[in-house]
């Protein structure tokens, strides 16, 4: 091990607790951090504080916002009839970038998972049943992962969204654009055949 001074290995240790980053990786930001200049630092530093202190959940789905309301529940043009449920903000993130998906969402921040002692307690299920009471809704789309956690989350949410009587799906799950069905496991192709549409 290097030998660094004490205030660096403190940095290191702290930013291996962040997800992603080993000891290579956090070494190379210490350096970067030690080469930058303070301003830059400065600006980095007041970045993250300000993130912490302003950033907050929607009152409405949980999405990551700076206001009351997040901006997709505050758009008007947004199919308020169709909900999305996601396990996590970050999932909002790809749906969005994938495009395609005019609807608005609900963030369970987490899923199911007895192992690690979370169950549907543990979940912001409650202001879905809200929404599902008082709102006219069409459709619900359950976006939860392809793990067990996920799946679990998806059959516990399905019973309990049936009965409004809304449309009920689930996304597909299967062989990604552009690859070779010689490559994918055997999970993967039971799941693309379970997802299998009309043409």
């Amino acid at each position: 091990m290097a030998n660094y001074t004490e205030s660096i290995e403190k940095l290191i240790e702290s930013l291996i607790r962040l997800p992603g980053i080993g000891r290579r990786s956090a070494e190379r930001v210490v350096n970067y951090i030690l080469s930058a200049s303070k301003d830059e630092i400065r600006i980095l530093s007041e970045a993250i504080t300000k993130v912490k202190e302003i950033v907050r959940f929607c009152s409405i789905c949980n999405n990551l916002s700076e206001e009351e309301l997040c901006r997709i529940c505050q758009d008007a043009r947004r199919a308020k009839d169709t909900i999305c449920i996601v396990e996590k903000p970050s999932d909002v993130t790809a749906i969005e970038k994938a495009g395609g998906f005019v609807g608005v969402y609900h963030v369970l921040l987490g899923s199911i998972s007895p192992l690690e002692g979370r169950g549907p307690q543990d979940l912001k299920i409650d202001g879905l049943m809200e929404r599902l009471k008082q709102n006219n809704i069409k459709e619900v789309i359950i976006a939860t992962d392809a793990d067990i956690e996920g799946e679990t989350t998806a059959i516990y949410l399905s019973k309990l969204i049936k009965p409004f009587g809304v449309k009920l799906s689930r996304i597909g799950f299967g062989i990604p654009v552009g690859s070779n069905l010689e490559y994918a496991d055997s999970s993967t192709l039971s799941k693309a055949l379970e997802a299998r549409r009309d043409i």
